[in-house]
């Protein structure tokens, strides 16, 4: 297999070498593609966390930079996702709130007080990730400072929390990550428990996948099959598929110098209308990756 390639099986992808890479870029926390296939790269200031603040990049296809925004709004982006009608949220986790933005940059709304966390058990302390589901409900994953997910209208009021900390099933340690799924399950990166776990809408225990290493950031592709972004520092560093039954068939991803390879952890992951994959690292500067579907 030639050196720029990674993945097994049907998942098979080719390295761009220095995709989207500008002397500027600082570290990517997290990626997404809107409707067009513009990619968003959330990004932090470096040094982290000694110098707060950062910007959301917006690259073409070829990772030429098109627009950037958020500069002296943001303290610590988290988390990016993009509705099909391409409504932008970012999870701000040091400035506990989560803000709906255009395409353009423009603010629609904000949950949460800038700077301040919420009471116990409410939102927010320190968000990761915040999503839509089909219906316009709002689900956002508060993992640093507490164990909740907290549902929201999709004009951002509050409706209802669920989780507590535990490892029984059920319980949370740091969900770093929620996913809507077709039929609107809401999927849960508990991950210092390392598994994935399924509830409903109304925050009931469904199931749970095990054997995870460190998740982070997770996409269900068209085909129902889940991809996992797993990292931690220089310890873990890999992309696990699961069945859409939630079994692992594979992992891919190695550590190196040569293009492609994880210098850091696996943060972000995105995949785009062609297939292609997106993975945004932490713990490196300027780590981020496209990765072509073959």
């Amino acid at each position: 297999m030639a050196s720029n390639r990674f993945g097994f099986g049907e998942f098979q992808y080719e390295v761009i070498p220095d995709w989207g890479i500008t002397p500027s870029l600082g570290v990517v926390s997290d990626v997404a593609t809107d409707s067009n296939d513009r990619v968003y790269l959330a990004v932090r200031n470096i040094p982290h966390p000694e110098t707060l603040g950062g910007e959301i990049l917006v690259l073409d296809q070829n990772g030429n930079t098109l627009d950037s925004w958020g500069q002296d709004l943001f303290s610590t982006p988290h988390g990016i996702w993009i509705s099909k009608e391409d409504k932008i949220f970012l999870a701000d986790s040091s400035d506990h709130t989560v803000r709906s933005y255009t395409t353009e940059g423009h603010l629609e709304f904000t949950i949460g007080t800038a700077g301040k966390t919420g009471d116990p058990g409410c939102p927010f302390n320190r968000p990761t990730r915040a999503v839509q589901s089909d219906s316009g409900t709002i689900f956002v994953s508060d993992g640093y400072g507490q164990d909740r997910i907290h549902k929201f209208t999709d004009k951002g009021e509050w409706i209802m929390s669920f989780g507590e900390t535990g490892k029984g099933s059920g319980f949370l340690n740091l969900p770093h990550d929620v996913t809507i799924g077709r039929n609107g399950e809401v999927f849960v990166l508990d991950r210092e428990n390392r598994r994935c776990q399924v509830f409903d809408q109304e925050g009931t225990y469904i199931s749970e996948f095990e054997g995870l290493r460190s998740p982070n950031d997770m996409v269900i592709d068209e085909a129902g099959f889940f991809h996992i972004a797993e990292g931690w520092y220089q310890e873990i560093a890999s992309i696990c598929v699961m069945s859409p039954e939630g079994s692992i068939i594979g992992r891919w991803g190695e550590r190196g110098d040569k293009p492609g390879a994880f210098q850091g952890a696996p943060h972000g992951l995105w995949i785009d209308s062609k297939g292609n994959m997106y993975v945004a690292e932490v713990a490196a500067n300027k780590a981020i990756h496209k990765f072509a579907r073959i």
